[in-house]
This record gives C-alpha cells, structure tokens and sequence, in this order.
C-alpha cells in the first residue's frame, strides 16, 4: 500500500507536504474558527475554511491526473478525501477524473445534463437563478451541486450510485445539521464558505478557455473535431493569472492559473507550472489574461452569462479587454455530469 502512495515527484516532496499540512490545519482551524463567540475570528475562520476548501478543489484536480502521485490509487485515495473537504463528495473521484480528461483528450466541455434547456421549462427557477445572479449569489453552481445529490435519479448514467449518494447524504446531511442545531451561526457561516467557494472556482473557470459545450459526457463514440488538436489546445486555452508582476500570489489558487503551462503538460505538479510557463515563451504570454479585465467582464455579464454556451468570442483576451466576454458557467471539474 505505500508505494501506491510513492510521489511522482520526490524532488518536490516538500511542496507536497507543505500543501497536505497546510489543508488539513487550515481546514481544521477554520472549523473551530466558525464556532467562536468573537465576530472577527469567525471572519478569519470563514477565510481559512474556505481558502483550504479552494486549495483541496485544486489539488484533486492534480490528482485526477496523477500529478501527486505514480499510482493511480494513490491519487484516488488522496482524491477521495479531498473530495470530502470540498463538499462535492456526493459524485464520485472516478467521475471528476472521467470528465475531466475528456476535457483535456477532446478540447471542449464535455457534459450530460444541460441546465439551460431545465431553466427555460422551469420559468419560476429561471426568475429566482436570475435574480440571485444579479446579487452575486452564485445559483447556477448551487443548481449544478443540487445535481450531485439529485443525479442518481435523474442521469441515467448515474442510476448504480444511488445507494452511495443516499449513504452520503445522510452522513453528511447529519453531521451540518447537528452543527446547525448545536450552533446556527456557524452553520451559517460555513454556508458562506461553500458560496465563496463556488465563486472562486467559476471565475477561475469562466474565461480559461473559448471552447464549445457540449453535451455528449456519456456517449463514449461521440466524435470532436479538435480532439488531439495540440495547436488548437494552446490557441484558445488562456492563462488568468492572479498577478503577472508578484506571482507568488498565483499560489493562493494553487497555481491553477498557470493554465497554458498545465494544458501542456498535465501531469506536472503545481509548484512546476511557472517555470513551465516562462520556458514555453519569450517575454509576455500572448494567451495571458489580466485579472482587472477578467473582473470587469465576470461583473458585467453575471446574468447574460447563465445562458450561455460558448465562451462568447474568437479571441477571449481581446474582447475580455473591451468588456465584451460573456464566459460560461457550470464548468467546474467538481460537477462531473
């Protein structure tokens, strides 16, 4: 069992430690945090719960491509506990790293249930999903999550898991409503952690690639015409990062802004991917992307953005900069359906 557990990169075993120590503490911390009679701990811990949830989201996504470790167990086991922290438990680390690397083999967004035609049959959802949009309350990804739960019984293709995803919500539904009856306020708050979440991750979603939706996850013999495309890959996948003049603030996301540098190489851990990214062109990125035009048009284009399906534009950078890039939602690897 320990050499499942054998790092992909030894040279890096530190970063790796570093990173396990940090969730584990941070997430614990922000727990007891939450549960303070003193208003200004609970802030710190809605900031250090939420912030290991978004380190643990990113480090799953290395591991669904073995980037922490050699085996594939090894990564699975990681990847289920993390999984856990994140809260998106209630799909499996099988099908995060299924949908995920047929992002990466097919160049699109592959899903299996289109949340924009169930909006349009349900004009009363639509209304409030809108509504909340326009009060920065991220209500697609809430949706999407509510899917999670509900997917068993309405994807086919998730029929066998519903002993599982019954099994876990009682154990997780019991442990946030004993902390709901012991302690309302920090129930709240953890609430708060989830949306701070699911907003952190759409934005860093929302303008990484222009590639097209589709909705063929489950259909195995579906043909993509820039599968294996490399040229394609790189040309409309885009690096956002955090900071381009103090990089070390790129870490807050795990590096995952680094995203023409993983898109080249998957498998390259985290603390890799700026020297990745420096090595793969001279001076400035023509793929980079700056985090005040990003914010502009996130800010812009939060209710439009519901129903869109395409990234929105033949080059993002471009119109990200004349404030014309819708984005998409409902891309998160955390959903995989």
């Amino acid at each position: 069992m320990l050499k499942d557990f054998t790092l992909r990169d030894p040279a890096g075993a530190k970063y790796t430690a570093a990173v396990l120590i940090y969730i584990a503490c941070a997430y614990t911390g922000g727990w007891i945090a939450l549960f303070s009679p003193v208003l200004a701990i609970n802030l710190l811990g809605v900031l250090l719960c939420t912030h290991s949830m978004i380190i643990a989201a990113y480090l799953l996504h290395d591991c669904g491509h073995s980037a922490v470790f050699l085996s594939a167990a090894g990564n699975a086991r990681l990847g289920h506990v993390l999984n856990w922290i994140t809260g998106s438990c209630y799909g499996r680390y099988e099908d995060i790293r299924h949908k995920h690397m047929r992002h990466h083999i097919d160049n699109c967004d592959p899903v299996s249930w289109d949340y924009r035609s169930f909006l349009k049959r349900h004009p009363l959802i639509e209304g409030t999903v809108k509504g909340a949009e326009w009060a920065y309350i991220p209500a697609v990804e809430i949706l999407m999550h509510t899917m999670l739960v509900l997917a068993p019984w309405v994807i086919e293709s998730k029929r066998q898991q519903r002993a599982r995803t019954l099994a876990i919500a009682c154990i997780r539904g019991g442990l946030l409503l004993a902390v709901l009856l012991v302690n309302a306020k920090a129930f709240a708050l953890y609430v708060l952690c989830q949306l701070l979440l699911l907003t952190v991750l759409r934005f860093m979603d929302c303008y990484q690639h222009n590639y097209e939706v589709v909705f063929t996850l489950d259909d195995e013999n579906a043909e993509f015409p820039h599968r294996g495309d490399a040229v394609f890959e790189q040309s409309n996948t885009y690096s956002n990062l955090l900071s381009h003049r103090y990089p070390w603030l790129n870490l807050l996301v795990l590096n995952f802004c680094y995203h023409n540098a993983h898109h080249q190489k998957p498998t390259l851990a985290w603390y890799r991917l700026p020297e990745l990214d420096a090595s793969m062109h001279a001076g400035q990125s023509p793929q980079a992307l700056y985090f005040a035009d990003q914010v502009r048009s996130f800010h812009k284009h939060r209710v439009a953005r519901i129903h869109a399906e395409e990234y929105g534009a033949d080059e993002v950078r471009s119109s990200l900069r004349a404030g014309n890039a819708v984005g998409v939602d409902a891309l998160s690897f955390l959903t995989a359906f």
